[in-house]
């Protein structure tokens, strides 16, 4: 093993999670006959198995992750000497790297004031869910408590973060789910839901979203719930028009704007540090997790502006009138002290300069895939976020069967890439390939990635 670790050794451990571990996202009939993979060991861009098998990883720890590389000492060192010195308190007070990461962090965006932590994805679009529902009750009677959602959005995997989830083949079986979210239309143009194109379409498909509002009436509507650009349900990226009249809608109906940046944010898209950046875009409440300490420790915020924060300190004397909730680990120091290691290497390495022009190359490379072979019908991204939809048909646009999808994914892993597929979301649609290499990824890289992918098109479709 890279490691040192001995053979007999890690057959223990493979017996042992064999045994005991139970995956996410798999089906584990399989592992009755055959081993489960256990990655032992990553280093910048690549990660090794069990078997000491090398492998570039193209989607960040297999799920938009690890934003700046694996094996970053500083980062570990300075999670080690903040846990020594302190590793926990409750976040009804506060600690030194969490004030400090917030500070850091609100000096990235604009407008927004507060941070609050917590430890997941699901958790932190929770705690928006939870205030906008508070704010409700404390300004509009209980009234103005619907929050809407987006077809294809992903916000997590609670039951009140599936109830605002667009991707029903992952909702499938978990309900019933919590009352009060409605979905609006998803702004693909490429799956066109009009005969329109480019910024027409982009207004029309947010026009579909005051239609909604309008249906269930402006006066129950307090929030509305929408990725910058959709991760799982195909990497979508919005057509020109779209945010500018997203964020007109929202002040026009007096409907808070909650910006899920659990995969964008932190770099992802490139040039900006959040996805919603891109798009002048104000938000009352932005979220965010997977990137902001690259997986080092578990760290994820709710991040509101200070219109929002106003509201839970009217009236000192009301004992219901503060936001009365707590996330037992977002008391834990070692997740913003990660996060402060985090982005600063992104800032001293100028990764999000090189996001976006491993980005763009990364674009070119694969639309000359899509030239080359024809199951590509369209390839989409923004910065290192990349998708590409799989076709049988690029006239009738018919998505090719998903074991096929998986196929290529399967050969591009033997080959020792892994990339990754839309996984379990849209039935009949888990047709994307997905892309997220590390933002320290160089061309070299890059063309290994889309070589393995080259390889198993030819392998899989001919």
């Amino acid at each position: 093993m890279m490691d040192g670790t001995l053979p007999n050794d890690i057959e223990k451990i493979v017996e042992a999670d064999r045994a005991h571990v139970w995956h996410h996202l798999t089906q584990h009939k399989p592992f009755e006959t055959g081993e489960p993979r256990i990655i032992v060991e990553g280093r910048g861009m690549r990660v090794w198995d069990q078997h000491g098998k090398e492998h570039i990883d193209a989607v960040s720890g297999g799920v938009w992750t690890v934003n700046v590389g694996y094996g970053r000492e500083r980062i570990a060192n300075a999670v080690r000497d903040q846990l020594i010195k302190l590793n926990y308190f409750a976040g009804s007070a506060g600690s030194v790297p969490g004030a400090q990461f917030s500070e850091k962090l609100i000096s990235k965006m604009p407008g927004m004031s507060r941070v609050y932590y917590t430890n997941s994805g699901s958790e932190a679009n929770e705690k928006a869910f939870k205030m906008v529902r508070q704010i409700a009750h404390k300004r509009h009677g209980g009234k103005k408590y619907k929050i809407l959602y987006r077809d294809r959005d992903y916000h997590g995997s609670t039951i009140g973060a599936m109830s605002c989830g667009g991707q029903d083949e992952r909702n499938a079986q978990y309900g019933p789910f919590a009352p009060g979210f409605v979905r609006v239309p998803h702004c693909l143009e490429y799956r066109a839901q009009w005969d329109l194109s480019g910024e027409e379409y982009g207004q029309r498909a947010a026009d579909a979203i005051e239609e909604v509002i309008l249906a269930e009436g402006p006066d129950t509507v307090g929030a509305l719930c929408l990725e910058p650009v959709t991760a799982g349900g195909g990497v979508i990226t919005p057509p020109p028009g779209y945010w500018p009249r997203v964020q007109e809608i929202c002040r026009k109906y007096d409907i808070l704007l909650h910006i899920d940046e659990v995969v964008c944010g932190v770099g992802r898209t490139g040039t900006h540090w959040f996805g919603y950046q891109h798009y002048g875009v104000e938000p009352d409440f932005v979220t965010m997790a997977k990137g902001v300490a690259s997986g080092y420790a578990a760290i994820a915020c709710c991040v509101t502006n200070e219109k929002v924060f106003e509201m839970f300190k009217d009236d000192v004397t009301d004992p219901l009138d503060y936001f009365r909730d707590i996330s037992t680990f977002g008391g834990c120091t070692a997740g913003p002290a990660a996060a402060l290691e985090n982005m600063a290497i992104i800032e001293e390495e100028g990764l999000l300069e090189n996001t976006t022009l491993m980005g763009d190359y990364m674009m070119d490379q694969l639309r000359a895939l899509q030239d080359k072979h024809k199951v590509i019908g369209e390839v989409r991204g923004k910065g290192l976020f990349l998708g590409a939809e799989l076709v049988a048909d690029r006239d009738t646009k018919e998505p090719v069967p998903e074991k096929q999808a998986q196929a290529v994914v399967a050969d591009c892993m033997a080959q020792g890439v892994v990339i990754g597929v839309t996984n379990r979301s849209i039935p009949g649609f888990n047709n994307t390939l997905c892309y997220s290499p590390a933002l320290i990824a160089t061309r070299d890289d890059i063309d290994q990635i889309v070589e393995a992918t080259d390889k198993a098109l030819a392998k899989v479709f001919g």
